[in-house]
């Protein structure tokens, strides 16, 4: 299953528009538009009973990271794929996938079960061979005529366009399609000038000197940026993450890197237990240019019988609670974004397993009809 999406997105300062929608994840970021003063509940059904979700402590009560500026746009390129924890071959072409002839400045990739959902993979340790493979791939695409060699005995070679997968880990892979450190991308690169007369314009950043080094472990350190010439290559890589088969990567243009800080990490694992790695969420916050972003990928509780839909619902509850953002920047009275709701542009992506409530035979035959408004009545997201 591959789910693509391709959008250009203002960056500028405005509300929200209140779009009327009856699915969950509707409703959470309808009410993230308004206004913020008072309590609100959505209310979920269960087996059980019902499941009152308080919103106001998942919404955001800081201060925006907007301010007034020129607008700038960008195209964005999101794609979701379910690979059914199949490792991709070396012969695959995801230039149609991409739509790499119609460029986008920023690309947000994600995946689900990129590897087995086995005890070995959710209980032990992940493998993370198939994702660099991923990764390789993507990279081979978007810098098609870039093609970096990855150095070292276990590198992954590119011959005639083709690639040759050695083995090799996630870590390497991801360090050489890096332009920028990920000590950098975290950090804030603001300006520390924050006497002006108009100090509003900085009301999102933090003097740099007020980032802790000591966040940064020596992982980071040792997964910082490539040691080849940066000139070699079109879009340089943001992001990457994997928890057991989900994956998420973001990539924007080389020379758009350099706008790109607070980059931090967040999962949530609601598999095995209510915890565990198997479903769930990786979600990634940046501040691009001075808009928040929050891109999430997650893989939703499966099943088809009556009722499972609900335990997608409270994946989703449970994931916006969860989902922490450390806090880098220590500039009294502001803070960027620790919570999904917080952020300006928040794009949730993945296998949400949400479906049409419907037989096989009698959804063939609504579709058949184009009776669309009886099949948007029976999809579980809606209900």
């Amino acid at each position: 299953m591959i789910g693509v999406g391709l959008s250009g997105l203002n960056l500028m300062n405005q509300d929200r528009t209140n779009q009327q929608t009856s699915s969950l994840i509707g409703k959470i970021f309808s009410v993230k538009g308004r206004n913020q003063s008072k309590e609100t509940e959505v209310s979920i059904g269960s087996s059980e009973g019902q499941y009152n979700l308080p919103l106001e402590p998942l919404l955001s009560r800081g201060v925006s990271t907007k301010v007034p500026s020129e607008n700038l746009s960008f195209r964005v390129f999101v794609a979701t794929w379910n690979v059914g924890g199949k490792s991709p071959d070396t012969k695959l072409n995801l230039d149609d996938i991409l739509q790499v002839r119609e460029e986008s400045d920023i690309y947000v990739l994600g995946f689900q079960e990129v590897v087995p959902l086995n005890a070995g993979n959710v209980l032990v340790i992940e493998d993370n061979e198939p994702a660099a493979k991923w990764l390789a791939l993507i990279n081979q695409s978007l810098n098609k005529a870039h093609n970096v060699p990855l150095r070292g005995p276990r590198s992954i070679a590119s011959s005639g366009g083709s690639l040759v997968f050695q083995k090799t880990s996630l870590r390497k892979v991801s360090k050489a399609f890096r332009t920028e450190s990920k000590r950098r991308l975290k950090s804030c690169n603001c300006p520390t000038d924050l006497g002006r007369k108009n100090s509003k314009e900085f009301c999102f950043r933090c003097p740099q000197s007020q980032t802790n080094e000591n966040e940064f472990s020596s992982e980071e350190d040792e997964d910082g940026s490539s040691n080849f010439d940066t000139n070699q290559i079109k879009y340089g890589l943001v992001a990457c993450k994997q928890m057991v088969g989900i994956f998420l990567t973001v990539w924007t243009r080389k020379e758009l890197v350099q706008h790109v800080s607070h980059l931090r990490i967040s999962c949530v694992g609601r598999g095995i237990l209510g915890c565990l790695g198997n479903k769930g969420c990786i979600s990634v916050s940046m501040i691009f240019h001075k808009t928040s972003f929050c891109f999430l990928c997650s893989h939703l509780a499966s099943g088809e019988k009556e009722g499972d839909e609900l335990r997608r619902n409270v994946d989703v509850v449970e994931i916006l609670r969860n989902t922490q953002f450390p806090r880098i920047c220590r500039t009294s009275g502001y803070r960027v974004p620790e919570k999904v709701l917080d952020h300006d542009r928040v794009i949730w992506l993945g296998d949400l397993n949400y479906r049409i409530a419907l037989s096989y035979s009698d959804t063939g035959k609504l579709l058949k009809e184009e009776a669309w408004d009886a099949l948007y009545d029976k999809d579980q997201s809606c209900l």
